[in-house]
């Protein structure tokens, strides 16, 4: 395959950001008045406007001609079929079979995994019923009433996200907790809340061996022990995520209370898995399955739609049209939904860990820059803290607002507020005001003569700053699933585009190994061979205790 950059595709399409040149939104939606028509589509029960961006119908046009340029459609099939297509790690990358809520059969070297799929998740409903119901109790007879989850990455972060989205779902008598960090201030705190009597801690970690997540169950199985828990206990309050049954068994888990997974479940597409029992214990296992729903129904418009009205093909080409054509280097994620506050951070694991590449699949150099930074934080929080630099700032950030049509509450009149500043801020980065509007409200104001000049250039908003705005019906498990799968299926559309593999993470593994070494010398141990900074900081800590 030519590069990407070589490709005749590619060429059109830098030609063609030359053509558009500086041409502002304004004009577009003012040359054309079925714009807000033929740049907005619905999928999955989600509604996508994509109409305040910097495009005209040539321009989707000759992205979608770069995503057939590409292969996308083929690695599309591929994905879906069970092809091994995370070729450094020889791995499929199946997450759809979790959620596959058809009869059809998902195969993998030839044999159908939804067995095994539907059994686990059988399992994990069962589990989650069982201790919802105040049937499973804890060491003194009492229910369960906090549930602890130790992991860390996908492992955390999905199953975080979900379970503060759907909290409106959330059974009354459960109060769910997620420990990820190896300060130990993280686990304490946690620990200071809670009952050992009557508290269920969930190891996930599909080694079993995880250095942060292990540290923290070590430390949680020590407490327990220490405050009122026997040895004898510890298959009541302690299950486990994880393929490892030597080491599992070995931590005192029953391994009945297993919960497995595969390798072709990578960690950031795990929630759909067993990683996503706390999910399940929270909101219950018919709402954990219309989780699943919402995702099949965005995997299958995914699968069967046209490029040019398919939702994460259009998210995922606009971004590499920001990202390639315009110097985009980060985009802001912006909920209008408290509930999705952990959004963010569940979208920059996503997509940063999945194409923060600089290597083809092939091994060759990338020849354009990739994934940008993903940031943000829930409206209208964002509106008083970074907002000005979207509006003024010299970077384009294009901006994701999603929003709830439905409040899971009965305060209406704050819903009504929260939607009104989700879709004036849409249109104030994309219409900005002028010097010429600028002076028309000063002198409206009072103001006049140099002390109005002055101000003006303060005052002007260039305007032209893209955004997408999705709203989804109300945020329930469905909504939520069809979300969440969008944005998967948007980062495997880029890193078809760029050439990258988008489900291992070798990125992540030197800080790992060298950390490993580091701890054994702030233990005590002997020093090894570094530069003069690391052995500088390693003397300073070691000075300190």
């Amino acid at each position: 395959m030519t590069s990407l950059t070589n490709s005749s595709a590619w060429r059109a399409l830098a030609a063609h950001r030359d053509e558009l040149g500086e041409q502002h939104l304004r004009e577009l939606f003012a040359a054309d008045s079925v714009r807000f028509d033929r740049f907005s589509l619905r999928a999955a029960g989600l509604f996508l406007d994509y109409s305040k961006n910097r495009i005209v119908p040539r321009t989707l046009e000759l992205l979608t001609a770069l995503a057939r340029d590409r292969g996308l459609e083929a690695e599309r099939a591929a994905m879906f079929a069970g092809r091994r297509i995370n070729t450094t790690e020889g791995r499929a990358a199946l997450h759809v079979a979790l959620r596959n809520r058809s009869d059809t059969p998902v195969e993998l070297d030839g044999q159908d995994v939804m067995p095994d799929v539907r059994e686990v998740l059988g399992r994990v409903g069962r589990f989650a019923e069982a201790v919802r119901s105040g049937e499973w109790r804890g060491f003194a007879g009492g229910t369960i009433t906090d549930v602890v989850n130790i992991g860390i990455g996908g492992s955390d972060l999905g199953p975080a996200m979900a379970c503060q989205a759907l909290a409106a779902c959330g059974h009354e008598r459960l109060t769910m907790h997620f420990v990820s960090n190896i300060d130990g201030d993280h686990l304490a705190s946690v620990l200071a809340k809670v009952d050992p009597a009557r508290t269920l801690f969930i190891i996930a970690s599909k080694t079993f061996t995880t250095i942060e997540t292990m540290t923290n169950a070590a430390s949680a199985r020590a407490w327990f022990l220490a405050n009122g828990g026997s040895e004898a206990a510890i298959p009541q309050h302690f299950v486990a995520v994880s393929t490892n049954a030597e080491r599992v068994a070995a931590f005192g888990i029953d391994l009945a209370n297993m919960f497995g997974f595969w390798d072709w479940v990578g960690g950031r597409y795990s929630m759909w898995s067993a990683v996503g029992l706390p999910i399940a214990l929270y909101v219950g296992r018919d709402n954990f399955e219309a989780l699943l729903d919402g995702a099949h129904a965005m995997d299958r418009h995914f699968a069967e739609a046209p490029l040019e009205a398919n939702m994460p093909v259009i998210l995922g080409l606009l971004g590499v049209w920001y990202r390639a054509f315009f110097g985009s280097t980060s985009v802001s994620i912006a909920p209008y939904a408290q509930a999705l506050a952990r959004l963010p951070a569940y979208l920059q694991q996503l997509e940063m860990e999945s194409n923060g590449k600089s290597v083809t699949r092939d091994g060759k150099p990338v020849d354009t820059v990739t994934c940008p930074v993903i940031w943000g934080e829930p409206g209208t929080n964002g509106q008083h803290a970074f907002f000005q630099l979207l509006h003024q700032g010299t970077d384009l950030i294009p901006v994701d607002f999603i929003a709830p049509l439905k409040p899971s509450h009965d305060l209406a009149e704050h819903h009504r507020l929260l939607l009104a500043n989700c879709i004036a801020q849409s249109k104030a980065l994309m219409v900005g005001k002028t010097a010429d509007e600028v002076r028309a409200e000063l002198v409206a104001g009072g103001m006049t003569g140099d002390a109005l000049e002055a101000l003006v250039p303060h005052r002007v908003f260039p305007g032209n700053r893209p955004s997408n705005t999705l709203l989804l019906p109300d945020l329930s498990p469905r909504a939520l699933g069809a979300l969440i799968a969008l944005y998967e299926h948007k980062v495997f559309v880029q890193s078809v585009i760029w050439g990258v593999n988008a489900f291992d993470q070798w990125g992540v593994e030197l800080g790992k190994q060298i950390a490993t070494r580091i701890a054994g010398e702030l233990g005590g141990g002997a020093a090894g061979e570094h530069d003069a900074s690391t052995k500088g900081l390693i003397a300073a800590v070691r000075a300190a205790h």
